[in-house]
């Protein structure tokens, strides 16, 4: 789901500005998708580290949307400059609202639907 939101950002982005879609989708995308494999990185690493048998869901809003959400935008950012593409203040807090509305949001109404589930008689 977070490849495929990424993926939506990056598209709605390019099209927002009338940006050569096909052509500049992966010059877009390749920053973000590269903070998001970190970020789930970081959660199978701090999993295999914990000792605990239990493995952390994917689904968890805390830690893995938090930290999902917050590698994809600082790594992606991060990435756009070291790779020249640049960045501005607007751009970030755009991004940064997005992807969290894309990244944590599936999980809310995730974990919303299915504690509606369980509550039901």
């Amino acid at each position: 789901m977070d490849v495929l939101l990424v993926a939506l950002f990056c598209v709605l982005g390019r099209r927002s500005h009338d940006e050569a879609m096909l052509a500049g989708l992966v010059r877009t995308l390749w920053p973000f998708g590269t903070g998001l494999a970190i970020g789930w990185l970081i959660i199978a690493r701090r999993w295999a580290t914990s000792g605990s048998a239990t493995r952390p869901a994917g689904t968890a809003l805390v830690p893995t949307g938090v930290v999902v959400w917050a590698t994809t935008l600082s790594g992606g950012m991060l990435l756009r400059v070291l790779s020249g593409q640049g960045i501005a203040v607007s751009f970030v807090l755009v991004a940064g609202t997005v992807l969290a509305v894309f990244l944590l949001g599936w999980r809310a109404v995730f974990r919303a639907v299915t504690s509606a589930r369980q509550s039901r008689p």
